[in-house]
């Protein structure tokens, strides 16, 4: 079967094959020679036509066309002289069959008919009843040109069955390639938000701490210090358990149902306790009913912008936090008031590019929303994120009470 599949054009050491092949047929045409129609044993000349016949044979493979026309041109005196007519029937038809099996049909065809024109006109200058004889075996040169134009079907339709395999299977590793990809940008992502939100915040609560204590000795706020470093031990423990949920999804093999999912909406006012916590003004207003699909997306989006607030937006800003459900969307915007960071090494670290606002754009787009991020309009000052994100329509479920807008009590210290 692999002979039979394999393009005859590509086998490996065709030319010794064909060279044992032609030594092969040039045995049988010596048997039939001396051992069929004694009354026409070949003679010198016929000898000599008969073996130079079956030399192109070696190179049937690489010009078939030309050694096909070779052992015509070879076997057309052989047959002139009236010798053995059954000697060179294997060579010929090896010849018909490669050209049939490697070129087109029709040119395999009109071949065929060139021949049998040739070899009916030789035989009737040489015996009527020989030519016609010719004619009533010509149906076994039509049936080898047919094998021949079939089997180059059937290599043909076994070719395109691999390529499609080999196609399909370059697409799945494509595809594993791009999961993986999506995969490791999306653990990227997540750990750029969780570990940005919470250094912020430990950075911010450490000041916080440190001030106190450098500001006046002798008066030390104790209870002021112990709060701050009770709020960087719970951010500590917040982000731990963020970090081991997020990198679960690296070991899916052994627990693979270990992954949980985001925090929804319910999460906001944590984040927004964090950013008071770090010394903003945040304010948050929820007035949204269920919307899973977009949750994951709106709770990062808005923990990357609570983050950038407090990195970014000065002294005690005033953040404001706003979620709104509309129809099949969620439309969420975080503003803040800042001026910038009074410290010149935290301006020179606001002025280092970071990778939270193209992460929330990728979040926004990975669930068919936009976001758009900027200086707010109308010179009021300060930075404005707004994402709306699509929700499918869901069963009518009943709508959760809108969170009002809390006041910011000031901070301590």
């Amino acid at each position: 079967m692999a002979v039979i599949n394999r393009d005859p054009r590509t086998a490996p050491h065709g030319t010794r094959n064909d060279a044992v092949l032609a030594a092969a047929l040039l045995a049988v045409a010596a048997c039939l020679a001396l051992f069929t129609d004694e009354g026409r044993r070949p003679d010198a000349a016929g000898w000599t036509l008969l073996v130079a016949a079956h030399i192109p044979i070696v190179w049937r493979r690489r010009h078939p066309l030309l050694v096909l026309a070779a052992v015509v041109v070879l076997v057309g005196p052989y047959h002139a002289l009236d010798n053995n007519h059954a000697a060179p029937g294997p060579a010929s038809y090896v010849a018909l069959y490669t050209l049939a099996v490697t070129g087109r049909p029709l040119r395999t065809l009109l071949t065929g008919v060139a021949v049998l024109t040739f070899s009916v006109s030789i035989m009737l200058t040489v015996d009527a009843h020989q030519a016609v004889e010719l004619l009533r075996i010509s149906g076994w040169v039509v049936a080898i040109l047919f094998a021949g134009v079939d089997v180059r079907y059937y290599r043909q339709y076994v070719a395109a069955i691999v390529e499609r395999a080999e196609r399909a299977e370059r697409t799945r590793e494509e595809e594993a390639r791009r999961r993986v990809a999506e995969e490791r940008l999306r653990v990227a992502r997540d750990l750029h938000d969780l570990l940005a939100h919470s250094i912020t915040l430990i950075g911010v609560q450490t000041s916080v701490a440190a001030h106190v204590l450098t500001a006046d000795p002798d008066r030390l706020d104790r209870a002021t210090v112990a709060k701050a470093l009770d709020d960087i031990a719970e951010t500590c423990r917040s982000a731990r358990g963020e970090l081991r949920t997020t990198l679960e999804v690296l070991r899916e093999q052994d627990a693979p149902d270990a992954r949980g999912p985001l925090p929804g909406l319910h999460g906001l006012p944590d984040l927004v306790e964090a950013a008071r916590l770090a010394g903003a003004r945040a304010e948050l207003s929820v007035d949204a009913g269920t919307v899973p699909p977009a949750v994951g997306a709106a709770y990062r989006i808005v923990q990357e912008a609570l983050t950038n607030a407090v990195r970014h937006a000065g002294p005690e800003p005033t953040v404001r936090v706003e979620v709104r459900g509309e129809r099949g969307a969620l439309r969420l915007s975080v503003t803040d008031d800042g001026t910038g960071p009074d410290d010149p090494a935290a301006t020179a670290l606001v002025g280092t590019p970071g990778f939270g606002l193209v992460g929330m754009r990728e979040r926004a787009r990975s669930v068919g929303g936009t976001l758009d991020a900027g200086p707010r309009a109308g010179g009021a000052g300060g930075f404005a994120v707004t994402a709306l994100l699509p929700t499918p329509t869901t069963p009518s479920a009943p709508a959760a009470p809108p969170m009002p807008a809390t006041p910011t009590p000031e901070r301590d210290g």
